[in-house]
């Protein structure tokens, strides 16, 4: 089978390895890719967002299976594009997609499906805005409706920086704070048939702690050994194969990797948000624990058949990931700076520890960052000691000048806190 991967970050290149690693893939293609992907796939140069170009660089490879990566080209239409030139495409139609295209939206979906989530107001003045965040009181929660790269949220105490952040927006949700740990599950879908993914929990805050400002995510583990067995059911029940219902009702069947982020409240499980592809950086350590290859089971969701698809075989070993960031992310990172040490990892600690990459790129003979999110450094190992231990082991042998990481990532868990 020959695959075309859409996107550029460490999502991508996880996506990548697990495909290049599949016997059944003949020819793996990326665009744009990355300086890391380039190891094992063909990289081509595309604009993402351009559907019609997409389909046409499909085609000319003779493509198989297309998997759009990021939420942005999704969005734009691109799985829409590529499929109505007659090759298969992993991802949402660009009307499904609004699922995570518009906030307002997915709670629309999720009343209709009675999934249970935060109650909340979508607001477009500033005197909405005020009336809803008096009704929640703090801690206040403020969404960008529309995509915002994993930054659109602001969660605080201080009501001034809530309406600050609301009246940047030109329509928000506000919404409840829900307490309780948070847990991500994928779940691939053909539109009908729902089959969930493992769990893993994301480190969105910038700093040890959960201190700072949100991120697009800077580390991930799983299994999750503090999560109630029948987690996994209970979400498929109660919320991704209600969700999926509700969008086929619609006439907007959602084909492709649907997102739950929720949150274990005292009140029991609430959506957080949905998102209509593979999250960042939990991919990482989920596709880590993935025994059942890959590309079978995206080529089954884009054809419609995954009712008839073998269940899926997970390894028993906990995955953690720590992301490298550039200096000042997220903010305007630092980018240009030469990163060393790669080859040392693949050396020294392969095949329990490895790199992804996200934002890099080659000049000349060396890498460079090239985004905010530079690595992901995955490891796996027995338990989620072991594996935190081989992450961080390699990722003390990276050099990136001013670069950050957390050191905290599954610390808590690991020790069965």
């Amino acid at each position: 089978m020959k695959v075309l991967v859409i996107g550029s970050g460490a999502r991508e290149h996880a996506l990548c390895r697990s495909l290049s690693l599949d016997p059944d893939v003949t020819a793996l293609h990326c665009a744009p890719g990355n300086a890391g992907i380039a190891e094992v796939a063909e990289l081509h140069q595309v604009d993402a967002l351009d559907g019609k170009a997409v389909a046409a660089l499909a085609t000319e490879l003779g493509a198989e299976l297309v998997v759009v990566g990021p939420e942005a080209p999704l969005v734009a239409g691109v799985a829409d594009a590529v499929r109505e030139a007659g090759i298969p495409a992993f991802g949402p139609s660009q009307e499904a997609a609004q699922l995570e295209g518009s906030k307002a939206f997915a709670k629309e979906v999720m009343a209709a499906a009675a999934v249970p989530t935060a109650r909340s107001y979508v607001c477009t003045t500033p005197d909405e805005v005020d009336e809803a965040l008096d009704a929640f009181g703090a801690p206040y929660v403020v969404k960008d409706d529309g995509l915002a790269a994993g930054k659109g949220v602001v969660v605080t105490d201080d009501l001034e920086q809530a309406k600050a952040h609301a009246n940047a927006c030109d329509r928000v949700v506000i919404e409840e704070f829900l307490d309780g740990p948070e847990v991500s599950l994928f779940a691939i879908t053909d539109g009908e048939t729902v089959l969930p993914l493992q769990p893993a929990q994301d480190f969105k805050r910038a700093l040890d702690g959960d201190e700072g400002p949100n991120t697009g995510g800077m580390g991930a583990y799983s299994p999750l050994p503090w999560a109630e067995p029948k987690l996994v059911e209970e979400v498929l029940d109660t919320v991704l194969q209600p969700t999926v219902d509700e969008l086929r009702r619609r006439g907007t069947p959602f084909s492709g990797l649907l997102y739950a982020g929720l949150a274990i409240t005292s009140r029991g499980v609430r959506v957080i948000e949905f998102n209509a592809r593979f999250g960042d950086p939990e991919t990482q350590v989920v596709l880590a624990r993935l025994k059942t290859p890959l590309a079978g089971v995206l080529l089954a969701a884009a054809h419609g058949t995954l009712a008839d698809f073998p269940d899926l075989r997970w390894s028993n070993d906990a995955a953690v990931t720590v992301v490298i960031a550039s200096h000042n992310y997220p903010g305007t990172p630092r980018t240009g700076d030469p990163i060393e040490g790669l080859d040392e990892v693949a050396a020294q600690d392969a095949p329990d520890a490895y790199v992804l990459h996200a934002g890099t790129k080659r000049d000349g003979d060396a890498i460079v960052s090239a985004g905010g999110r530079v690595l992901s450094v995955t490891a796996r190992g027995a338990d989620l000691a072991r594996a935190r231990e081989r992450a961080y082991a390699a990722v003390d042998r990276i050099r990136l000048d001013g670069s950050q990481h957390r050191t905290d990532i599954a610390a808590k868990a690991a020790a069965g806190a």
